[in-house]
């Protein structure tokens, strides 16, 4: 990042207040009457109501529409284990998306734990405040034991965006560049390099949108995840395959589609050259790819290119899913975010970059024509049809699975946050 961007970062920060959330009122507090409602002794009557029927925190308090976004700061973006404090900016900006696009409320919370129990027990106390939670920035192997944990014993949904967020996104883009490219996901054959929390996730959405677990070779900082290791964990040993393949360089021959979650650079163009017709690249490194996309392009002009950066095409970004999908989840009051849930946000955003591109996204991006293809395969973040149909989908699953303790709204489908109820 240039000087002149750095400090732009810091002003953006500190002024014209410091952070970038607040906290408004919602009622009127004009008068002694208001205060009295407010809070003593009118305060009492909702207190009652919620002590008879817990559910009554819905009608009577901000809940319903409350987020919080919690992490112990042990992997911060790419800057790894910072801290708990350390994270506030990076938590403070969940919650602006998380209202600017889905006009959800959201806190940030920062737990300095000093291990995951403690974080876990943290959690599930403050828990009954939020209508749901977004675990954020946490390290791999933890973060699977905090989220399993924490799903088990909380009443409300719990989602670590790093894992699902990245694998939803992923995996629209995904079955659309495998449609452009003519191939299927059953026949596909995929390397994923890297193991950790957003590649683990990425491949288990992936099964279970239809690839097959031996078409799919995952390499660790070691090499290949395969059979005759004895150095894996439970979440890595889930993709070990009987193969004689040990390197990037044995596993990228013919295959169709490259993953990449790790670094940048990884990916060099003599093994791009050595895969299959129209390979499919999703250098999700950032901020720099496993591959740049000039050096792909020039290598194999065949290729279908995806990273997690704006400014090259068929971004790869998380604002696509996890505002909508919390919005979906918190309007039927979803108890859980399940595997029906993440895949009908899949298909949502897959089929909507089919759709033809509203006029006011086209201007949003330059007046750059969009179009359904290679160089399209996924919406932009600015597409405002993404909340009416991502949170339409999920809310939909979470009724049909039986994880909703409320009807589908009779105000879907949303049409702008000005809909939201």
């Amino acid at each position: 990042m240039s000087e002149d961007m750095k400090q732009a970062a810091l002003d953006y920060h500190a002024y014209p207040k410091p952070g970038k959330i607040s906290i408004e009122l919602t009622t009127s507090a004009e008068t002694s009457r208001d205060l009295s409602l407010a809070y003593s002794p009118g305060v009492a009557e909702p207190v009652r109501e919620i002590a008879k029927d817990p559910e009554a925190a819905y009608k009577y308090t901000a809940k319903g529409n409350l987020v919080a976004v919690i992490s112990n700061g042990s992997a911060i973006l790419g800057l790894g284990n910072l801290g708990a404090l350390a994270s506030k900016p990076v938590m403070e900006g969940k919650s602006l998306l998380f209202k600017k696009f889905a006009g959800v409320n959201s806190i940030d919370i920062e737990v300095d734990s000093e291990s995951p129990q403690a974080f876990i027990d943290t959690v599930k106390r403050i828990a009954d405040t939020f209508g749901g939670i977004n675990l954020e920035d946490i390290k791999a192997p933890e973060c699977f034991e905090i989220e399993k944990a924490l799903i088990e014993k909380c009443k409300v949904p719990i989602f670590h965006d790093d894992q699902h967020g990245t694998a939803i996104v992923t995996a629209a883009g995904m079955l659309n560049a495998l449609e452009i490219a003519g191939k299927t996901i059953e026949d596909a054959k995929m390397v994923c390099l890297g193991a950790g929390a957003a590649a683990v996730a990425c491949t288990k959405l992936l099964i279970s949108c239809g690839m097959r677990p031996e078409n799919i070779l995952m390499l660790d900082r070691k090499g290949v995840i395969h059979s005759g290791r004895d150095d894996l964990n439970q979440y890595k040993a889930a993709f070990a395959n009987d193969t004689d393949k040990r390197t990037l360089d044995d596993a990228i021959e013919g295959a169709d589609v490259f993953l990449g979650l790790s670094g940048p650079d990884l990916l060099k163009a003599a093994q791009l050259a050595k895969m299959a017709e129209n390979p499919i690249v999703f250098a999700c490194s950032n901020p720099d790819p496993e591959i740049k996309p000039e050096l792909a392009k020039q290598t194999r002009p065949d290729v279908i290119m995806a990273t997690g950066r704006s400014d090259y095409p068929n971004q790869v970004n998380n604002v696509l899913g996890f505002p909508f999908i919390f919005r979906g989840a918190l309007d039927v009051r979803a108890t859980v975010i399940n595997e029906e849930m993440k895949i009908a946000a899949v298909h949502a955003i897959k089929n909507l970059a089919k759709e033809p591109v509203p006029e006011e996204v086209i201007k949003a991006y330059g007046g750059e024509k969009m179009t359904y293809g290679r160089e399209y395969i996924i919406p932009k973040p600015m597409d405002s049809r993404l909340l009416g149909e991502v949170a339409g989908a999920v809310a939909k699953a979470a009724e049909m699975s039986g994880v909703a303790k409320a009807p589908y709204p009779e105000h879907y489908p949303l049409k702008s946050i000005a809909d939201i109820k």
